[in-house]
């Protein structure tokens, strides 16, 4: 009976979400086909070469950002389908992470990334690629809001049974109050010079999502020395106890 109850509750939980995902899905698509339906109405009636430019400037814009939004939710749809079931076989995070950095500064070589990580193992059970997802998400917010000259710091240690990983840059923080705004689908807080549209907003969303499927968390904060924090942590893999035999 209570087994009967869990499974109820947790499925009226799902549909919950999934009406609210919906939901918030057709409220983002509606903007940009909008605006997209007024340019194509507008532009056949437009006779100055110049206006007709600026219209079909705005559709190429909608429809990339379309693009966009459409393969970020596809992206979200998908995670706890593909996440429900953790590999078997521990990978050690601390050497997934150096290798990650070592690219990144090959992909932001504008940036200074430091690197400070234990030199024990940290044997984690990981979806390589989506963990990668999240860390791409955490750097690409830093490198968007950090200054010109200043690092990115990036540390890693053990924390009794999990892994923990901060990504931390050197602007302004987060704005008062948005610890978790910053995490809400589609939400979106970039610099004034950004143009609109550029991001749709899921990225943040989607790294948590994949954080907890993986039995770990992400937050943010502003750090006392200033710049944004983000904080990653992942259960560590039990460690394997040695048969007679084997010992």
């Amino acid at each position: 009976s209570q087994a009967l109850s869990d499974m109820t509750a947790e499925l009226q939980r799902r549909i919950e979400a999934t009406a609210g995902f919906a939901a918030d899905v057709a409220h983002e698509l509606k903007n940009p086909l909008t605006s997209l339906r007024s340019a194509v109405e507008t532009v056949s009636r437009v006779e100055d070469p110049a206006q007709q430019r600026k219209l079909m400037d705005i559709i190429l814009a909608d429809v990339q950002r379309l693009d966009r939004l459409i393969t970020d939710i596809s992206q979200a749809s998908r995670v706890d389908a593909e996440l429900s079931i953790l590999p078997d076989e521990a990978e050690d995070f601390a050497a997934l992470l150096a290798s990650w950095v070592q690219l990144s500064r090959e992909r932001h070589n504008q940036v200074e990334l430091t690197l400070d990580k234990t030199d024990k193992p940290v044997p984690v059970r990981l979806h390589t690629g989506r963990i990668i997802q999240i860390l791409d998400n955490l750097l690409a917010n830093a490198v968007t809001f950090n200054p010109e000259g200043a690092p990115i710091n990036i540390h890693l240690q053990r924390k009794r049974t999990m892994a923990v990983v901060t990504v931390r840059d050197h602007g302004q923080g987060l704005p008062p109050g948005k610890q978790e705004k910053i995490f809400e689908r589609f939400y979106t807080e970039r610099p004034a010079s950004e143009g609109f549209g550029i991001h749709s907003g899921l990225g943040l969303s989607i790294s948590r999502q994949i954080a907890i499927a993986h039995g770990g968390t992400l937050d943010a904060e502003t750090h006392p020395e200033g710049g944004a924090f983000f904080t990653l942590t992942l259960p560590l893999a039990p460690t394997r106890r040695k048969t007679r035999k084997e010992l």
